[in-house]
């Protein structure tokens, strides 16, 4: 059995907290479709509830630990010793629409750097969790990054850009050149899920790109716990400041890359 540390362990009874209730208001989305409103209210406070008891939890851990939360925003307080990176509803979409594919996500950032990540699904009850240098788990079963090297048996996963965001055009580009050279190409909703599946072999690869520091941030640690790689699209160290990520098993890294700078090149030409 995996030994968790302190900080591990407040992390994950908060997000299993929040998931409690997340699952509760779950059960009530399917009646709410056929209202007159619509249940997009109703997830928005199903969010905030989440966040609000993550923030309770950690802060009451933790209180002298700063908060980045997607709703509430930044809150700088307590002696700059970290912040927490949070995001209480990961897949609102899905929820919304009684889709059960959705996460909590929350991770510790010491000094510019992400020292530990919890990602939790509540619907299957299981806790993707890392810290630095200690290896990335599942519940209490250590994983690892897929061993699969070649290109052709590869199945990858990616975010498609919703209504009103930029990105279109570039992203069917990315995804023509990319899915003619793997096994398949999976879209889920959940970038938190989609890195978490990463570091446990389920997926060789995810990309994605216009996403924010709680989308990525637990995924990110994950990963490369787990033995992968964690870049933007050209390579660089910067998927976490930039929120361009290419997560793979770091065999399929380098041709991956290639992969994405010649949908680049294609762009720039039809443009």
């Amino acid at each position: 059995m995996a030994l968790k540390s302190a900080v591990i362990n407040v992390m994950e009874m908060a997000a299993q907290k929040a998931g409690r209730k997340l699952n509760r208001d779950f059960g009530e989305v399917e009646n709410l479709q056929v209202s007159r409103k619509g249940p997009a209210d109703f997830v928005s406070s199903a969010d905030l509830k989440a966040e609000k008891i993550i923030k309770e939890e950690l802060f009451k851990a933790r209180p002298n630990i700063a908060f980045l939360l997607e709703e509430e925003g930044e809150i700088n307080f307590g002696d700059g010793s970290g912040r927490w990176i949070i995001d209480p509803l990961d897949g609102t979409t899905n929820f919304l629409h009684g889709i059960p594919h959705f996460c909590i996500s929350i991770a510790l950032e010491q000094n510019g750097e992400i020292t530990a990540g919890v990602i939790y699904n509540p619907i299957t009850d299981e806790t993707y969790w890392a810290e630095k240098g200690r290896g990335a788990y599942l519940n209490d079963m250590k994983i690892r990054v897929s061993a699969r090297r070649d290109m052709q048996y590869s199945l990858l996963a990616t975010g498609i850009p919703f209504h009103g965001t930029l990105g279109h055009k570039t992203f069917i580009h990315n995804l023509e050149t990319i899915m003619g050279e793997v096994s398949g190409v999976r879209r889920f909703g959940s970038a938190a899920l989609d890195l978490a599946y990463v570091a446990c072999g389920k997926y060789e690869g995810f990309w994605e790109e216009n996403l924010n520091k709680w989308d990525i941030a637990a995924g990110i640690i994950l990963v490369r716990e787990a033995g992968g790689s964690v870049t933007t699209f050209d390579g660089k160290n910067k998927a976490y400041e930039t929120g361009q990520i290419l997560a793979t098993n770091t065999i399929i890294h380098g041709p991956l890359t290639r992969l994405l700078a010649k949908a680049r090149k294609n762009a720039k030409l039809e443009s």
